[in-house]
């Protein structure tokens, strides 16, 4: 079954950087435009960045543009989030999806999979 697989969370003080990963079994991520996405508790899943897939337009929200830097690594067929300067307000679990992409950002069309946990704290 083709699933999304993230990775690379952990604990960071703030003004630490951390590097997620997103993998997928069963196929390449190399075909799609991906996007990462949040969710803090008890709030809603909110898009942070995306990339495309032939001509890799990035896209980031406002609140961790000039801090993260999405990329490929086609070779592994990953996308990784390059995560930077961060804040406690960065807490949340991270999830990756299959996306598309508009000026206004991106839009998940695939099922979640578990996301990692990035927490920043003291």
């Amino acid at each position: 079954q083709a699933r999304l697989v993230e990775s690379g969370g952990g604990l960071v003080q703030p003004g630490g950087s951390l590097r997620l990963s997103c993998a997928a079994s069963a196929f390449r991520l190399n075909y799609y435009a991906i996007g990462w996405f949040r969710q803090a508790p008890g709030k809603e899943r909110e898009w942070v960045s995306c990339i495309g897939n032939s001509d890799e337009t990035t896209r980031y929200a406002d609140s961790v543009k000039g801090r993260f830097t999405i990329s490929r690594d086609r070779g592994a067929s990953t996308v990784n989030l390059h995560m930077d300067s961060l804040k406690p307000e960065d807490t949340a679990r991270y999830y990756c999806n299959t996306v598309t992409i508009s000026a206004g950002g991106c839009e998940p069309f695939a099922s979640w999979g578990q996301g990692t946990q990035v927490t920043v704290s003291l």
